[in-house]
């Protein structure tokens, strides 16, 4: 409604324009705030989803807007529409009037076709951050004379999770529970469901020391009080996130907002507390937490969650546990055994060099050799000698190891066709992905780095997003794949199938085809093979045939 004041608005005197800042005080602002312009359509797709809802809206599309500049139309949670009314848009959205403004509310942009959201303008409304929603709050408590304590605002803001209106209507209930006086901590601790934050220090050291019977004592003093269990495990996931963050940024315990308990006492447990161990029960609680929601007794679960907690304290990291077993092994390693060398080095069975035999000459003052027989040669080997053991250790050879040393890329060279995408996903063993693109998709345009497709109804909403994903991990380079609403060329199966029944036609009006069906009646073509090399090109059936006597 802001966005269609601001562009219907024309200001105090009549005779403004669109503006970021509408004047609130014209016809437009007033009527378009109080709900009952004419001109601005509001329209709830989560109960309206059908393309004839759709349909009504369209035919009023056509005519101008009576009293404002512009025809807005709202459309709120606009990912509840169905298949056929966002295609009963697409036309509109395309070529809408010079009149007509549509503007799409929506939670889950996912949802909302990527032909949709192609045509429009997006606009992310960011989540508020805690320092501003306290003090938004505080200055409306003050401008509706409440008092609030500074700690309530606190946990109004941090339940709020960045939504105004959320912590709006928190803190409206809160100043009902109050009676008309003011808003203390413990009643909005109570509202909400929280444990108490220094009791959750406490809680939080009594795990990090291992006392078990103290940790489900407190968990039990704060149920009493009214906290939730899954509660008091979210504050426990919060003060680990603060505590590990502290670790590697330490002005997060001093950024304003910071409780002086949690500040003095974070501070210690962060000096203390490794991070692997932070990380340890940052898992082990944020399983417990998801646990604990779905129990039948809370309480129980949260119990248990505590209990593997406080055990778990004492245990060694992952690093540790390594480091111990190697030394562990490096202590209980007999000494080495006494032995004595011979003058020349033994031959190595595991040597890389590979043997080389040469003929050894001696050559004689007249010329010829001596020391060799008549009609053989001698040999000295580089490598170990030649015999049964070293036959049953054979040497790798120069040009393997450098095969070894310089293995390929583990990425391929990127496609040239549609096939070729085909066929690499089948390589890499992604058959469900080959099996859609293969049978579910129709392809409009294929370039180097970008295709453009149209699946079917039965292919997958995400099929383009993960064939892009795929190509990028597959060949290293970016790739573009997005769907489109022509027609595009049918799925390669089914032009396989074609070009196959094509063939089989051929084979079939082949002249010893024909005299074999004659000679034996009743027989069938039950399988047609390619033509032999050399027969010619065999995407032309007639050549094939041609080329082979036997088809």
């Amino acid at each position: 409604r802001i966005i269609a004041r601001a562009l219907n608005c024309v200001g105090p005197d009549g005779t403004g324009g669109p503006t970021p800042e509408p004047c609130g005080v014209c016809a437009n602002c007033v009527a378009i705030a109080q709900d009952r312009h004419v001109d601005v359509i509001e329209m709830d797709a989560a109960s309206r989803t059908g393309i004839d809802d759709i349909r009504e809206l369209i035919e009023g599309v056509r005519y101008r807007p009576v009293q404002a500049r512009h025809k807005v139309y709202i459309i709120d949670e606009v990912h509840m529409l169905s298949k056929q009314a966002f295609n009963g848009l697409l036309k509109t959205l395309e070529e809408p009037p010079e009149h007509v403004v549509f503007v799409f509310a929506t939670t889950e942009i996912r949802k909302v076709p990527v032909t949709v959201l192609s045509r429009c303008q997006r606009f992310d409304l960011r989540r508020v951050d805690q320092d501003v929603l306290r003090a938004h709050f505080a200055g409306i408590a003050k401008a509706e004379d409440v008092a609030v304590a500074d700690e309530a605002l606190a946990m109004i803001a941090r339940a709020a999770d960045g939504s105004v209106r959320d912590g709006l209507s928190l803190l409206d209930q809160a100043i009902a529970l109050s009676g008309g006086g003011e808003v203390s901590a413990d009643q909005v601790r109570s509202m909400l469901g929280l444990a108490d934050r220094e009791r959750v220090l406490d809680l939080f050291a009594a795990l990090m020391h291992g006392k078990a019977p103290a940790a489900l004592e407190i968990l039990a003093d704060l149920h009493a009080a009214g906290a939730d269990p899954a509660a008091v495990l979210q504050d426990l996931l919060e003060f680990t996130h603060t505590l590990t963050r502290a670790k590697l940024v330490p002005e997060t315990l001093t950024a304003p907002g910071v409780p002086e308990a949690e500040r003095v006492r974070g501070g210690a447990l962060a000096d203390t507390l490794s991070l692997p161990v932070l990380a340890r029960v940052w898992q082990m609680l944020l399983k417990g937490l998801g646990e604990t929601r779905a129990a039948p007794a809370s309480l129980q679960a949260a119990e248990m969650v505590l209990i593997r907690l406080a055990y778990a304290a004492d245990l060694p990291t992952p690093a540790e546990l390594v480091e111990r077993l190697q030394s562990a092994a490096a202590d209980a390693a007999p000494p080495p055994a006494r032995t004595f060398a011979p003058t020349t080095p033994a031959p190595s069975l595991s040597a890389t060099t590979p043997a080389v035999a040469l003929p050894e000459r001696d050559e004689a003052p007249n010329g010829s050799s001596g020391g060799t027989p008549a009609g053989g040669t001698r040999t000295s080997s580089a490598g170990p000698p030649s015999g049964p053991r070293a036959a049953l250790a054979p040497q790798p050879r120069p040009e393997e190891v450098a095969e070894v040393a310089t293995a390929p890329p583990t990425t391929t060279p990127a496609p040239a066709s549609f096939p070729e995408v085909v066929a690499l996903a089948r390589a890499r063993k992604e058959t469900i992905l080959a099996s859609h693109l293969e049978n579910d998709v129709h392809l409009v345009r294929f370039e180097a780095g970008r295709i453009e497709l149209r699946p079917s109804d039965r292919a997958p909403r995400n099929l383009a997003g993960r064939l892009g994903d795929f190509l990028q991990q597959a060949t290293g380079e970016r790739w573009v794949v997005s769907v489109s609403q022509e027609t595009g060329a049918p799925p390669l199966r089914d032009q396989a199938r074609a070009q196959e029944a094509v063939l089989r036609e051929a084979a079939l009006a082949h002249p010893l085809v024909q005299a074999a069906m004659q000679t034996f009646p009743g027989a069938k073509l039950v399988d047609r093979r390619g033509a032999p090399a050399g027969a010619g090109d065999t995407n032309d059936p007639d050549a094939a045939n041609e080329g082979d006597d036997n088809p």
